[in-house]
């Protein structure tokens, strides 16, 4: 990518603020509400209720979504005064690449239902800050197209996140095509080789998939493409059976992990540990990193905030991977407390799927870089001046009201 642009220098809290309040001056807004409830609102106005239900909702009660939100409340922040905090430095190093922001693009599937430019789009406006993006498997463009359009814009990081399917072959495919396009970690999502009970989308009767999108990185396999009597262009319902046939795979243990460790050479990191006993045993299988997570509540209800689960996950691993975190991230805030817990970064899902939906690429930078100038203030405000020196210490837990 010796031809790629730099990504742009990211505002500070303040610098953000000020671009705002000049561009109301002038009778502009920016291209996304910056507040979060107004943003996931518009986004529901524009688009079909299915759409938005399928990213909105969680399983069941959707219990487990409360959960992540009520773990956030139960931390606050304890602001220190008089600390010299003029300049501050958000960036972080994961997996030995420096990021200028302890922030990352979660793997959000089917992108087309939201916005027609999908996945490219959003990994166009990471690229554009020099942030990572995880494409998932379920993206609706290949991953191909995601990296080389990305590359276009700035050399910045690009992860591969996986749903672990039945075929080993097909499977070995996928991690050979990622690495090949230049994304640069595995992401292996484990708490989904079965879908969850989401009862907004099975009250809708709408499972996109089933409509052949967010089917891109299968259509285009060439192993997948070999186990059909057509090509997915001729046949579109054969492929979608077979894709159904062959997505989920219950059967996977532990034991599985060194298959990945045999098909590529990128580090893995494996999302979805909510236990510290897993934690144990994700690192005991050579887990580059752990990302604690519940899916952001679509998989099973009644569960755990991810926040909860955090500290302990935190403890288990002792700083020899990176822990991640997503599920829940919403403002600065949320990024401050995940990050005095323990986490070296987060992942972003809902808010950008809104950004995303609302005004495309420039929807969902603006909603990265209004997230990254909220931690920026939140950080000097409380008075720190960069993430490492963040702990529990900036936190004290308080009991909901």
């Amino acid at each position: 990518m010796s031809d790629s642009k730099k990504p742009q220098a990211m505002p500070t809290g303040p610098e953000r603020e000020l671009q705002i309040y000049a561009q109301g001056l002038a009778g502009g807004k920016p291209s996304v509400p910056v507040r979060l409830e107004l943003l996931e609102q518009k986004a529901k106005e524009i688009l079909a209720p299915r759409a938005y239900d399928y990213v909105a909702g969680g399983a069941g009660g959707e219990e487990t979504m409360r959960a992540n939100r009520e773990a956030f409340y139960r931390w606050r922040i304890v602001p220190r005064m008089l600390r010299e905090v003029a300049k501050r430095d958000l960036s972080v190093e994961v997996l030995g690449v420096p990021l200028p922001a302890p922030v990352l693009l979660g793997p959000i599937g089917v992108q087309e239902i939201i916005h027609a430019d999908a996945d490219v789009a959003s990994a166009r406006a990471a690229a554009s800050l020099g942030l990572p993006f995880v494409l998932s498997t379920m993206s609706s463009r290949t991953m191909e197209e995601v990296a080389q359009s990305a590359a276009k814009v700035a050399a910045s990081p690009r992860w591969f996140q996986l749903y672990w399917g039945k075929n080993p072959e097909l499977t070995a495919s996928m991690l050979q095509r990622a690495e090949r396009a230049g994304y640069s970690a595995l992401v292996v999502t484990l708490d989904t080789h079965s879908l969850g009970w989401r009862e907004r989308d099975l009250q809708h009767g709408y499972l996109p998939f089933m409509l052949g999108q967010g089917l891109a990185n299968y259509f285009s396999d060439p192993v997948f493409r070999g186990l059909l009597a057509q090509p997915p262009e001729q046949n579109r319902m054969a492929a979608i059976q077979l894709w159904g046939s062959l997505f989920s795979n219950p059967a996977l243990t532990w034991k599985d992990i060194g298959f990945l460790r045999e098909h590529t050479r990128v580090p893995i990191l494996l999302k979805g540990i909510v236990h510290a006993n897993d934690a144990a045993r994700a690192l005991d299988a050579g887990a580059d990193a752990i990302i604690v997570s519940n899916h952001g509540g679509r998989q099973v209800d009644g569960g755990i905030g991810a926040l909860e689960a955090l500290p302990g996950v935190v403890r288990e691993v002792n700083g020899r991977v990176p822990v991640l975190f997503d599920s829940g991230i919403r403002r600065g805030a949320d990024v401050f407390k995940a990050l005095a817990l323990g986490a070296r970064a987060v992942l972003l899902g809902r808010p950008y799927m809104w950004g995303l939906a609302v005004a495309g690429e420039e929807g969902v930078r603006d909603v990265l870089l209004n997230l990254v100038a909220d931690l920026d203030l939140t950080l000097g405000l409380s008075g720190y001046t960069c993430c490492r020196e963040l702990d529990a210490s900036a936190l004290c837990r308080s009991e909901l009201a």
